[in-house]
């Protein structure tokens, strides 16, 4: 088994912690508020962040307790990753799960942990703290992630 492509020969199931955690990008997409439309049922993203997101790292600034500090948190499993509607297109997670291949900015494939904010795949630099949103302007906050755009 080539170790060093892990996720090209094993399932989400199969995976260990390390693998597991290796496999998240960086983008920090999944930690942005999404709104989801009552008649439609459709999810559109915004470029506001979670309380507890590190807008430079594209991290999150508690992980070891983020379930307990924030109530919707959302733990990914591999069967939450299959049934989840929201994830981004480009998350790992989900491709893995769909038997992708991990795009060539993906530091499991680049090498290098910053190309996910070099290509431009990141939220870095384009995300506004969610407490200093009104709850009647977050719709003003709707956006298109890059790689979101061509579904």
């Amino acid at each position: 088994m080539d170790a060093a492509r892990f996720w090209r020969v094993k399932r989400l199931e199969a995976l260990s912690q390390e693998e597991w955690e290796s496999l998240c990008d960086g983008c920090g997409k999944c930690c942005m508020v999404r709104l989801r439309d009552d008649t439609t049922d459709d999810v559109v993203d915004t470029n506001i962040a979670c309380r507890l997101f590190e807008a430079n790292a594209c991290r999150c600034l508690d992980y070891k307790n983020r379930f307990a500090r924030v109530s919707d948190c959302v733990r990914l499993t591999p069967t939450t990753v299959r049934e989840i509607d929201w994830l981004p297109r480009t998350c790992a997670y989900r491709l893995v799960a769909e038997g992708a291949e991990l795009p060539w900015w993906h530091h499991l494939s680049s090498g290098s942990r910053s190309t996910v904010h070099e290509a431009g795949m990141s939220v870095r630099g384009r995300t506004v703290p969610e407490l200093e949103v009104a709850e009647k302007d977050v719709e003003d906050h709707v956006v298109v992630w890059p790689g979101e755009d061509d579904a």
